[in-house]
């Protein structure tokens, strides 16, 4: 056995082993922590930005159908939702007043040309005369005053023949375009008016973003033509401008200037009146720019861990402004300088920092 002075020299002698091969081996953990963090330098770099603006979907084509003759709705052949194409019948309204009236205007031209027919015998028969010297150049001339006035008789009643046929054709709204009806106004059985809405129709086909512009923010984005992006929340998407129309007048009561961002073929899937967001693109510049996901935020902190430079990191807050890029980064306002290095993943920093101070 060996006696207790033995004992504990061996014991101080493990320790004296032990002890610095444990430092060691946590120093080491703690570097390969540090170096296992994935870093990025931050430099000043071109970046477009974009001006965000609210705007409303409207379609391009977009028609209410109203009424323009008084009758009973006798029909009704579609409803909200439905897709129509351009020709179809959608409602009648009752045609008998209507009938009636074609009826009358046809009977007038009736008897306008039996009267025209009679003016003319008249006048051929008074000219045949007058050849003869039978009648006087004032009977020719009576003769000849009838008929042209049969003439104009007869031009007016086919003329009311006509406008009671096209009014008799207003009894049956059909649709001016292709595309879906948006909104039915009316039932059957309803009295429609001249002027009473019928129904909304729109071509799902052409759509379009409108946003209103003051002229200080319409003149931030610079020259025509304008690029821009079009957020959809409702739906979750983002698309790309077909075109942008600047309209060349300004709203005198608002101040402002309406402008018109086309939605790319293929948008059927979005509603007209539904909310939007614009986003238009302005030059680029240089800017401090970084991502998202370096971004370390706990309450009111924004912050990025910096490299230090001798393998450690140091927590720093930022003055951050708005999105920049199409990467999903930030820009950066304040708080951080061109040529610095910062860790792209905060937490796996936070843990190499913590791990760094315990030791």
């Amino acid at each position: 056995m060996l006696d207790g002075l033995n004992y504990k020299n061996i014991l101080i002698y493990m320790t004296k082993l032990t002890v610095p091969f444990l430092l060691s081996a946590l120093l080491c953990t703690t570097a390969l922590a540090q170096a296992d963090v994935p870093t990025l330098l931050i430099e000043s770099r071109p970046v477009g930005t974009s001006q965000p603006a609210e705007a409303t979907i409207e379609a391009v084509r977009q028609a209410t159908l109203a009424a323009q003759v008084s009758g009973r709705i006798v029909e009704m052949r579609v409803d909200a939702g439905d897709r129509v194409q351009r020709g179809d019948v959608l409602l009648r309204i009752d045609a008998a007043e209507a009938s009636q009236a074609v009826a009358g205007a046809q009977a007038g031209v009736a008897q306008a040309e039996a009267v025209r027919i009679k003016a003319i015998s008249d006048y051929e028969r008074t000219r045949s005369l007058f050849e003869r010297k039978f009648v006087s150049q004032s009977a020719l001339d009576q003769a000849r005053t009838a008929l042209d006035a049969a003439d104009a008789q007869l031009r007016s009643a086919q003329a009311g023949r006509g406008q009671a046929s096209t009014v008799e054709g207003y009894t049956r709204i059909v649709a001016p375009l292709s595309g879906l009806v948006a909104e039915r106004h009316v039932d059957a059985g309803e009295m429609a008016q001249p002027g009473t809405a019928l129904l909304t129709l729109y071509d799902p086909s052409a759509l379009r973003a409108v946003v209103d512009l003051s002229q200080q923010r319409l003149s931030e984005l610079g020259k025509p033509p304008f690029r821009a992006r079009i957020e959809l929340p409702d739906i979750g998407r983002w698309v790309d401008a077909a075109a942008v129309t600047v309209l060349p007048a300004a709203d005198a009561r608002t101040h402002t200037v309406q402008v018109r961002v086309e939605l790319p073929a293929g948008s059927e899937d979005v509603l007209p009146g539904s909310f939007a967001r614009v986003h238009f693109s302005s030059a680029a510049q240089a800017r401090l720019v970084v991502p998202s996901t370096a971004i370390l935020r706990r309450g009111e902190l924004t912050a990025v861990y910096v490299a230090d430079g001798k393998g450690g990191f140091g927590l720093r807050q930022l003055r951050l402004g708005e999105a920049a890029g199409s990467e999903g980064g930030v820009e950066v306002l304040a708080g951080l300088r061109s040529g610095e290095t910062i860790a792209l993943d905060p937490v796996r920093a936070g843990i190499a920092v913590s791990a760094a101070g315990r030791h």
